[in-house]
């Protein structure tokens, strides 16, 4: 369907077109300049087939709605109504969206103020049991020195529909249950962490929206742990393992707000010592062995104690012995152990890396991976597939007796397993302390 286009500079009552914004399956946005007042605004006009038989009346009612939300970070709307036979909604002009903003590179510190601006605006809103349904970066609309408001509230509904109805739109922000029908307030959760996670990763994950997402690496080096569970749990598949709204959402975020700017900040200060100074003896060796053993090792972890770097099945830091939870970093395993924290996969009876219980959820249908390279011993397991450095069978519970071999390595004296002793200082393994 051919949409009618309003030219530059074309009168709609008090209204001069000055540029179109936008276009969106369910309108037209203008920028225009108010001739009476001598102010530019921004003009939201919804295409001429949406006004037909009730979306006139529906219009009046979601306008009166979004009306009613009065907060600075929410978009006001300061007229509406029909104008030479076009429905046009009149909001404050702003100097772009935040679609705009996120396509290129933003300051950490920045992402944090925006990210405090959403939430509030959005829990504002369920406060006042108002859900937005179509919460995308390009609905939050800036003005000068940052200031975000979101855009579209009410008006959101009708705009779903149109994108259900037509078959067509971006989905990418929609929450799972929100796209079969069945939005709620779990449903904006969603849309806000989909948004936080592209704000720090530059990446959108996309169905079926497996954690970790593309880019992940790329989180792990902007926030901490702490900051990362709170972007997991917002993007949860599960809406009843989501944050219960935007108040709550907002909540936690202002919890970890004060350490994740801290953390930054040491970071920020190890960075300048660094680039001072130059590496310390530790940091050379660190780098030396992810350079040799890294990736075969998956030392993707670091220790909470000396910062080197780890493995998730080790059982000790090989640099300073540190065990009980000494790990600190995200597995890229889809499950976690509800004992070790440790990853598993999907289909695992038991917990490959300690002693822990047995889980009766695992999956009946049977996960390969290119990281199984050994057999159980048990003659009775009913899969019997091991990885590198495994302790217990995760099909049986069987303690592995195999002894797990490392290219340059030597045996450790007390567990037989390899160590690489020109790195290390303890066994990994079993935690002894290595002789010189």
């Amino acid at each position: 369907m051919k949409l009618e286009r309003l030219k530059r500079r074309q009168k709609l009552g008090k209204y001069r077109i000055e540029k179109r914004l936008a276009v969106t399956n369910f309108a037209s946005v203008y920028a225009a300049l108010d001739t009476i007042l001598g102010v530019r605004v921004a003009l939201k006009i919804p295409h001429h087939y949406q006004l037909e038989d009730k979306f006139p009346e529906e219009f009046k009612k979601e306008v009166r709605l979004a009306a009613k939300l009065d907060h600075p970070h929410i978009l006001p709307i300061k007229d509406a109504g029909f104008i030479d036979n076009h429905f046009v909604i009149v909001s404050p002009l702003g100097v772009g969206t935040l679609a705009d903003r996120i396509s290129y590179r933003i300051a950490t510190d920045t992402v944090l103020d925006l990210i405090s601006q959403m939430l509030e605006g959005v829990a504002f809103a369920h406060g006042l049991r108002v859900i937005h349904c179509d919460i995308k970066p390009e609905n939050f609309i800036l003005f000068p020195d940052n200031h975000l408001r979101l855009a579209d509230f009410g008006i959101a509904k009708i705009a779903l529909r149109t994108v259900k109805a037509s078959g067509s739109g971006t989905l990418g922000y929609l929450a799972p249950e929100q796209a079969m029908g069945r939005p709620g307030y779990r449903s904006d959760v969603f849309s806000l962490g989909l948004i936080i996670y592209r704000m720090l990763t530059g990446k959108l994950p996309e169905w079926p929206f497996t954690w970790p997402g593309p880019g992940f690496d790329k989180l792990r080096t902007r926030v901490p742990g702490e900051f990362i569970a709170f972007v997991k749990k917002s993007i949860d598949i599960t809406p009843s393992r989501r944050f219960a709204n935007a108040g709550t959402m907002l909540a936690e975020f202002e919890r970890i707000q004060p350490r994740t700017r801290a953390w930054l900040q040491r970071k920020a200060r190890r960075r300048k010592t660094r680039d001072t100074n130059g590496p310390s003896w530790h940091e050379v060796r660190w780098r030396q062995f992810r350079r040799r053993y890294g990736k075969q090792l998956e030392a993707r972890f670091s220790c909470r104690k000396c910062h080197g770097p780890v493995a998730e099945s080790m059982l000790a830091c090989p640099w300073c012995g540190a065990s009980d939870r000494f790990l600190e970093g995200e597995t890229n395993f889809p499950a976690q152990c509800s004992r070790c924290n440790r990853g598993m996969k999907l289909d695992w009876n038991y917990c490959a890396w300690c002693y822990g219980p047995k889980y009766d959820d695992a999956a009946e249908k049977e996960y390969s991976d290119k990281r199984y390279t050994a057999r159980c011993s048990n003659t009775r397991c009913t899969r019997k597939d091991l990885m590198p450095h495994m302790r217990y069978c995760p099909w049986c519970r069987t303690k592995v007796k195999k002894r797990w071999k490392l290219p340059d390595g030597t045996a450790c004296s007390r567990c037989g397993n390899s160590v690489l002793s020109e790195f290390w200082a303890w066994c990994p393994w079993c935690a002894d302390h290595l002789e010189r």
